[in-house]
């Protein structure tokens, strides 16, 4: 867990090294963002069917995306990485969120070729994992800035992350004092998407959380509890979402159960289908 104020902007920093439980693996949207230094063989990432696969050697940042990405990784991998609240990488982009909307970038990109080698480089050189956090840890609080409209976009988020996006964004606008205009601007600004979007998202995660693929699911009882017009509609945003029926997104589920019980990556991530 990262330090204040890192810990209003960052749910969590991690290492991770090993072989990954599958070659390809697709993450759907969810309220997060991520940012990965790589530290092992290059991965690579598409973006969407319309969108060709990419190589990713020194890491990526990742802003709140729409679709699923796919994740294609090497037969060992090794990296440090951010998950991040929705608004929270917006303090360290030099550009509005809304412009890597659904389309990763480098690190290097972002922060330039000759620091981020140095930090590679000061990363992989480390005294172990607690480390190499650190290192990290003290990289973001170094290039940690103060991006307009944060607060309000920080307060406004933080109530959709209350009610699991459960909550009328007219509502959300008059409560912060701002016109439906300025809210979404900066939302794009800062966060990469509008409030609305923000909420599917939270709602989206909220039922896919609820499921627990080693039982039976009461689709119809959890397409309600989520707040869904009816079956018909989660069946549709689950879809958008996943690339995934509801039925199908089980079956994936249990497979990873059956062939890796107790993986650290179950409950998101998903064998590419």
């Amino acid at each position: 867990m990262p330090r204040p104020p890192l810990d209003g902007l960052i749910d969590d920093l991690y290492y991770l090294e090993g072989a990954p439980p599958y070659a390809r693996l697709t993450l759907p949207p969810a309220p997060s963002a991520l940012l990965i230094v790589n530290l092992g063989a290059p991965f690579r990432i598409r973006a969407g069917t319309d969108i060709g696969t990419a190589e990713y050697a020194d890491g990526c940042v990742v802003t709140m995306r729409t679709r699923a990405l796919e994740f294609g990784y090497p037969l060992r991998t090794r990296s440090v990485g951010v998950h991040v609240k929705p608004w929270g990488l917006a303090p360290f982009l030099p550009m509005p969120a809304a412009e890597l909307c659904d389309r990763p970038v480098t690190v290097e990109q972002v922060w330039g070729r000759p620091a981020v080698a140095e930090l590679r480089d000061r990363l992989a050189t480390a005294d172990g994992p607690h480390e190499m956090l650190t290192l990290l840890e003290e990289e973001l609080m170094r290039r940690l800035g103060e991006p307009p409209g944060l607060e309000l976009v920080r307060h406004t988020s933080s109530v959709l992350a209350a009610t699991s996006g459960a909550v009328a964004i007219g509502d959300l606008r008059v409560a912060a004092g701002v016109s439906s205009t300025h809210l979404a601007q900066r939302f794009k600004e800062v966060v990469g998407v509008t409030p609305k979007r923000l909420a599917r998202t939270y709602r989206f995660a909220a039922s896919v959380f609820a499921i627990n693929p080693a039982g039976p699911v009461d689709w119809v009882d959890l397409a309600s509890a989520a707040g869904y017009f009816d079956q018909a509609h989660f069946a549709h945003e689950f879809r958008e979402f996943t690339g995934f029926t509801p039925t199908r997104y089980v079956e994936v589920r249990r497979r990873f159960l059956r062939e890796h019980p107790g993986h650290t990556l179950d409950g998101w991530p998903l064998p590419a289908d």
